[in-house]
């Protein structure tokens, strides 16, 4: 039986490079592993990749030498969310993640389920993360789904609530990284979208910062997209938002 795999703090900056691979088809997240494979630490495969071509793409990106983060956000009832967590686990991704306002319970089920799954059938055991608040929302959007708090605030809550059930971390912006570091303690992994280097536009994202200042902050893994795809040279994008994270 395989050893379970602890989870650790990468350690490079390159390691700690996610993209995000939220393309349309095959041939692209072809050709973005093939020239990124070595310059990253993983790729992340979300709804738009995962509907078009399920578990194909996942494969193909570890046939190529990729590590992936399946970005699927599981939010149902727990035995279903925990059968998704297993399937997920079983496809080797290395990261996948959950809605942390799914409950307490679906979060600790979730978290059994996995280890007993890797146990029984000696599987590298993925990092498991909670979503917190999405990048894209603000105060303004809590308040219309009736949470009345503090972007920052809930965060933190929602961040603590994944600590006690189990998970190993949070996927947050960056800005409320710093609170849950102090809350959460430094083995607690932090995801963060939302990154821009300087000079890019926001999109849709609200809570953003650039590289440098997200490592600055406490976040373990950023995750970076359209910077680097639509980047007339990806692999010089990628290798300046590499140097940027050194800047600390």
């Amino acid at each position: 039986m395989a050893p379970l795999e602890l989870v650790r703090t990468p350690a490079s900056m390159r390691e700690r490079l996610i993209v995000a691979l939220d393309v349309e088809d095959l041939e692209r997240v072809r050709a973005a592993v093939r020239l990124l494979a070595r310059e990253v630490g993983m790729f992340k495969v979300g709804k738009q990749l995962f509907t078009h071509a399920g578990p194909q793409a996942v494969r193909l990106i570890q046939e190529m030498g990729g590590e992936v983060f399946l970005d699927l956000k599981f939010h149902d009832i727990p035995t279903t969310v925990a059968k998704a967590a297993i399937e997920a686990t079983r496809l080797g991704v290395k990261m996948f993640n959950v809605h942390a306002s799914g409950s307490l319970e679906m979060m600790r089920l979730t978290v059994k389920e996995v280890r007993r799954v890797c146990r029984g059938e000696g599987l590298r055991r993925p990092i498991m993360l909670a979503v917190t608040v999405l990048t894209s929302l603000s105060k303004n959007d809590l308040l219309r789904v009736g949470v009345n708090t503090e972007v920052a605030d809930q965060v933190v809550r929602l961040a603590l609530l994944s600590k006690e059930a189990g998970m190993d971390g949070v996927v947050t912006s960056p800005h409320e990284a710093a609170q849950i570091r102090q809350a959460c303690g430094r083995r607690f992994v932090i995801v963060s979208p939302g990154i821009r280097p300087r000079g890019e536009e926001r999109d849709d994202q609200r809570r953003v910062m650039t590289p440098g200042e997200a490592i600055r902050a406490g976040v373990d893994y950023i995750v970076v997209g359209r910077p680097i795809l639509e980047a007339s040279d990806q692999l010089e994008a990628a290798r300046a938002i590499v140097a940027e994270m050194e800047l600390r």
